[in-house]
Parts: C-alpha cells; sequence; structure tokens
C-alpha cells in the first residue's frame, strides 16, 4: 500500500472499520500517521493494525442517536479534537422487494442512510468549532446509480447518501469538506458469500475494466488522498473507485454485422 500523504496529528473515526473494507480504510489511516477510533456493536474477529499501530475501538450502535452524539463527544474529550469521519458502516443482506415487507427493507435504509446522518451531524458538531473544520467522506457504491435488484433499498440507501452528501457540502462549506468513494465491487472476507469460490471471484473480476476487485486498502488510500490536505478544495465530489465500471452487456450480446 502506497503512503498518499501525511495525517500524523489528525484524529479519524471509521464506522464499522473492524472488517472488509473498514478495515482496509483504518489500515490506509493509520499508515498515514492519524490516529484513528473505529466503532461498530462488535469488537473486530481479529486484530486491525498497520504500521505497528491499532486503532481503538468504541461499541455503539448508530442507530441510536443519543449514543452516537455520545461516542462522538467521549473521541473529543480524549483526543482533543476529531478531524476526519468516515460513515462506512453499512451492508445489506439479499431480498427481492416482495420478501419480508416494507419494514424489513427499511431497516436496510436506516442502517445505510441514516445512521450516517446521524454520525454527520454528531460529528459536525465537532468539527464546527475547531480550526481546520474536518473532512467527512462517505462509503458510497455504484448500487446508487444501476439497477440493484435483490438489494434494491440498499441502491436507493446509497443513492441518497450521495445526495445528502453534496447538500452537506454546501451547507457545512467552508469549515467541513464532504465527499463521497462511490464502490464498485471490493474483494474482503466476505466475497464469497456473493461471488463463490477462487474461480468465481477471478471470474467476476475479469467483468471489470482493470481486471480484478478492489482491495481493501485501494479504498483506503483513496479515503486517505480525500480526507488530506492535499484534497483541501475537494468537497461535494463523487470519486469513483470501480476499477472502469462495468462493461455494457449489450457488447457481449450484439454480433458482427453479415
Amino acid at each position: 500500500m502506497a503512503t498518499i500523504t501525511d495525517l500524523s496529528g489528525r484524529v479519524a473515526v471509521v464506522t464499522g472499520g473492524t472488517r472488509g473494507v473498514g478495515a482496509g480504510i483504518t489500515r490506509a489511516l493509520l499508515e498515514a500517521g492519524a490516529e484513528v477510533v473505529t466503532c461498530a456493536r462488535r469488537p473486530a474477529d481479529r486484530p486491525v493494525g498497520a504500521a505497528g499501530r491499532t486503532p481503538r475501538f468504541r461499541p455503539v450502535d448508530l442507530r441510536d442517536a443519543e449514543a452516537v452524539g455520545a461516542f462522538f463527544m467521549d473521541v473529543r474529550g480524549e483526543y482533543g479534537r476529531l478531524d476526519v469521519l468516515v460513515n462506512n458502516a453499512g451492508g445489506t443482506p439479499y431480498r427481492m422487494l416482495d420478501e419480508g415487507g416494507a419494514e424489513r427493507h427499511a431497516r436496510v435504509i436506516e442502517l445505510n442512510l441514516l445512521a450516517s446522518l446521524t454520525a454527520s451531524l454528531a460529528a459536525y458538531e465537532q468539527m464546527r468549532t475547531q480550526p481546520g473544520g474536518g473532512s467527512i467522506v462517505m462509503i458510497g457504491s455504484v448500487s446508487g446509480s444501476r439497477p440493484s435488484p435483490g438489494t434494491a433499498a440498499y441502491g436507493a440507501a446509497k443513492a441518497g447518501l450521495e445526495q445528502l452528501a453534496r447538500s452537506m457540502a454546501v451547507e457545512w462549506a467552508p469549515l467541513v469538506r464532504v465527499n463521497t468513494l462511490v464502490l464498485g465491487m471490493v474483494r474482503t472476507e466476505l466475497s464469497h458469500l456473493h461471488y463463490g469460490d477462487e474461480d468465481g471471484v477471478a471470474a467476476v473480476g475479469r467483468t471489470v475494466p482493470l481486471g480484478r476487485l478492489a482491495e481493501p486498502d485501494e479504498v483506503g488510500d483513496a479515503c486517505v488522498f480525500l480526507a488530506s490536505d492535499r484534497a483541501a478544495y475537494i468537497s461535494g465530489a463523487s470519486l469513483l473507485v470501480h476499477g472502469g465500471g462495468e462493461r455494457p452487456a449489450f457488447l457481449d450480446a450484439a454480433t458482427t454485422g453479415n
């Protein structure tokens, strides 16, 4: 993993930073020198660390606004400041729209959209009072800009998250910058649940122009850039991290002329 910039002295919070993409973001921030606090409902199954350093972990339910507010106040009290928030927590089971009823789909939207709003509001209260403000990074998805059968509520939430970030960037400027990383497919410890065995992962990777799935640490590098002073004039932006996107299906379906 290449070190993009120096975040020494910065304090960052990564929601859901204990595994998968979140662990990659945590490692990248640690590599860049930041002090990192991760939060989730449960601690990591295995330690997350980089450069001989580890993050602090605090259990918190991001759907509980009171608990989230207390968590961010504790971070500010312990470290004296809060510079970066990465809203990474989220996810969804595969469920068609006519399965399970509206309540289950609403819980997906609550986790993937409303929890990020709750965390961002609490972080903003800390960032707005300090010199230099801060940076908020939303972890979005290409599912928010294309049909997502089986994960429709997740796609709708990610579309909303990107729009929310753009509005925050206007309302909270110039002190707080807000941007979105729009992710394609990422190889994590749960990839087999979506793509099958190694042959399946490789086959899916070949559908991406760059020929493979992203690694979590590559998402982390992009996150470090948006959080850093090198992105000081970038706010309200959506950075695509999808390896070139998806090859249009019609190109494979079409036949050459007679």
